[in-house]
Parts: structure tokens; sequence; C-alpha cells
């Protein structure tokens, strides 16, 4: 098993908080001993060392945690964030209170739960970090050197300290209102761009397939044909028994499907240029599509089912939906040859296609990786074909899914709207 830690944004995040931390906690040491040596400030030292060892001590549990696969959630985030704010509550009590110039701090934890989490998760930590600097005003232990001229223990008048608390009260508001939609806003755009730009690579690496059918249909005629011409030669000739004559017809009938095929890629091709499709009832689609590929794949035993009482809907068909679910097909005939099942059903908006097989089912990586651009093989394939069935699936505002059959195997669900719901 692999020691090796793969970390997550969240994790990152984490980590940059604790590190945040440790920086702060090596300030509030610094200046403890400044107070202390050069000052020679009244603090309770004791307290304040407790404080600051409580701090560190839940930092380094929290480095040591992210040593361990657990999923940093945002509720965690949360706590880590609340814990700096009870930890600053409790040094500035212990120090001067309000009048603290360090009191402003409280922004740090603010700001980057507006970066980071929820809007709600912000509005939590914008009351408790108000709500602290609130009583700060009224209970701490004071520090005459830290105090504005007139101002006494107790007092809750003074004109400086109020005005420092309502400049941080509204710079707590307006954070919380408007740099988390600005956050949001940015990692949603983020998102949209990587979603872009794993379509502009799929699709990249589809015309690279195209291109690469497109000569390899070249490269077939030739060889089929001179293939076609002795196979039909070997068919004439005399002293053939009965069985010979009978594979050599099969030989033939073989050639002659690859030869539809290259003829259909081409023709997919120059279809394609001009949007090309055709309405048609999907239980006549799908079951001209299955006997079309059983010829194709006559070791196969498979059924279908049409679980519906209503009319069939129609649906906007062109040659690379057909070779999709084709493509599915042969990933459930390579798992498993015998009882595939294919099920066809429909309601008011979508058309639902689920193909069931008994082989030893996709693996889990596989099936992870069916949104990305690029699909990686297994020892039976199912990388190629999948990437190309999804791409279609997607053109179609269709859904492609995988998951484990209850009795082994693998269901794969394909789902497409009608074409009165939404046109291709």
């Amino acid at each position: 098993m692999s020691n090796t830690l793969t970390f997550t944004a969240s994790d990152a995040n984490l980590r940059r908080l604790l590190i945040i931390r440790c920086l702060v906690l090596i300030a509030g040491t610094s200046a403890l001993i400044y107070a202390s040596q050069v000052m020679s400030l009244m603090l309770p030292y004791i307290l304040i060392g407790y404080t600051l060892l409580f701090l560190a001590l839940i930092t380094l549990f929290s480095f040591w945690r992210l040593h361990y696969l657990w999923a940093v959630t945002d509720i965690e985030y949360l706590v880590q964030l609340l814990v700096d704010i009870v930890g600053l509550t409790l040094l500035l009590y212990l120090s001067g209170g309000a009048s603290n110039p360090f009191i402003s701090f409280y922004l740090v934890p603010l700001c980057i739960s507006a970066a980071v989490l929820p809007w709600s998760y912000t509005w939590i930590v914008a009351g408790l970090s108000l709500a602290a600097y609130s009583l700060l005003l009224f209970f701490y232990i004071p520090i005459p050197e830290l105090n504005p001229q007139g101002m006494h223990h107790g007092t809750s008048n003074n004109t400086h300290i109020w005005g420092m608390w309502l400049n941080f009260a509204f710079s707590a508001i307006l954070i919380t209102l408007f740099v988390v939609r600005m956050a949001s806003a940015l990692r949603e755009k983020e998102t949209q761009e990587n979603a872009q730009r794993e379509d502009l690579l799929r699709n990249e690496q589809i015309l690279a397939v195209a291109r690469l059918a497109a000569g390899t249909a070249h490269k077939l005629g030739t060889p089929l044909s001179t293939m076609a011409i002795v196979t039909e030669s070997l068919g004439e000739s005399s002293g053939l028994t009965i069985e010979q004559r009978e594979d050599i017809a099969l030989l033939e009938t073989q050639i002659n499907q690859c030869k539809e095929t290259l003829k259909e890629l081409v023709q997919t091709a120059r279809l394609s240029n001009i949007d090309d499709k055709v309405s048609i009832a999907c239980d006549n689609f799908i079951e001209e599509l299955c006997q079309h590929w059983l010829m194709m794949r006559p070791e196969v035993s498979s059924t279908l089912k049409i679980d519906s009482d209503t009319p069939a809907p129609q649906i906007n068909v062109e040659a690379t939906l057909e070779q999709a679910i084709s493509n599915l097909l042969n990933n459930a005939a390579d798992a498993c040859p015998q009882d595939i099942n294919v099920n066809l059903s429909w309601d008011s908006h979508n058309i639902y296609l689920k193909i069931s097989d008994q082989g030893p089912g996709i693996p889990q990586q596989i099936r992870e990786q069916l949104d990305s651009p690029a699909i990686k093989h297994s020892s039976k394939g199912l990388g190629l074909g999948l990437l190309l069935s999804h791409a279609t699936v997607n053109r179609y505002n269709g859904k492609l899914e995988l998951y484990p059959h209850p009795s082994g195997g693998t269901i794969t669900s394909l789902t497409l709207p009608h074409t009165e719901t939404k046109d291709v």
C-alpha cells in the first residue's frame, strides 16, 4: 500500500491557515518577550503563555491530522477559524481589550472565511468576531500604557475606541456581503474555465480519432477488396467440403460487412458536415440497432425489453449516436457475451436505456474518470469507446453513468431527451 498523500484544495487551505497561525504565535511570543523585557509592562504573563501554548498544541494536532486521509470539510475549517477567534479574544482580554492595537486582527479570519467558506459560515465568523470585539469594550484587563488619554477602565463612551469598533463593524459587513460573492464568482469562473479546457481537450482527442479513422478507412479498403476476391475464388474451387464452403461463405459475409462499415464511416464524416439527422421512434431505433449489432456479434446472447405502455417518443438520430450505443453494447459483450439485458423505457421528458452484463465489472478508476477528457483503458479496452460515447451523449444533452450490478457485472445507464424536449 502506498504511503503517498494527495492533498486536495481543502487540505492546502487548512495547511495555509495553520502556517498563518504559526506566524501569529511567533509574533505573539516575540511581543510578549518585548513587553516583559523592554517595556516592563504589568501583564498576566502566565495566563497569556498558557493561551499561546493552547493554540500551539491545537496547531500541532492539526498538522498531525493532515497526514491522514481524512477529508477536510467546511465545518472543520470553520472550527479552526473559530479557534483562532477564541484564542485572539483571550489574548486581547488579557492585554487591554479593545484598546490593544492588534484588535483589528479579527479581520484576518473573516477575510479567510470570505475567500474559502460558504456565505452562511462567513456570517458566523463575522457575528462571533463582532460579538467578541463588542465584549472587549467592557470586559478586559486594562493596560494603562495602551489606553488613550482620558480613557479609564469601565468607560464606554470614548470616541476613539467606539470609532474603532464602528470601523470594524462596517468592514466586517462589507467583507461578508461582497468579498464572499466575489470569491464565489471567481471560483465559479475557474470551474467553468476548467470545464471548457476539458471539453476542448476532449474535442481535440475526438478530432484526432476522426482523422485516424479516415486514414484507416483508406488503408483497409484495398486489403478488404483483395480478401473479397480471394474468398470468392476459393468459393468457386472444386473439391471443397460442405463445411469448408460454409466457412468461406461466412468469411465473405464478414468481409462484406467490414466494407459496409467502412462506407458508413466515410458517409458519417460527410453527414456530419451538413448536420443530417433523422427523427425516428426510439423503440424502432433501438430494435434495429440491436439486430444489426447481433449480426456483428453472433456469439452474444442478448434480450431487449421495452418497459412502457405509452407511444414511443421520437429522437433525432445520426450515425454517431448509433456508434455510441454500439460501443456500450460491445463493452458489455467483451465483459461477458452471455445474458446481456437491454432495457428501454421513457417518460414525458427522457428516454432511458440500460445495458446490464454479468462480467467482472467496470474498475472504479474508469467510473471516476468518465467525465474527464481522457479515460485510461483497461485490459479489455473500455477507454476510447467510452470517451467517444460520452462525447456523443453530451452533444445530445444526455447523461451516461456506470455502476455495479447488484448480482455482479455492470449496468450502463444512458439518458437522452426527447426530440420534442431538446433538439440536438
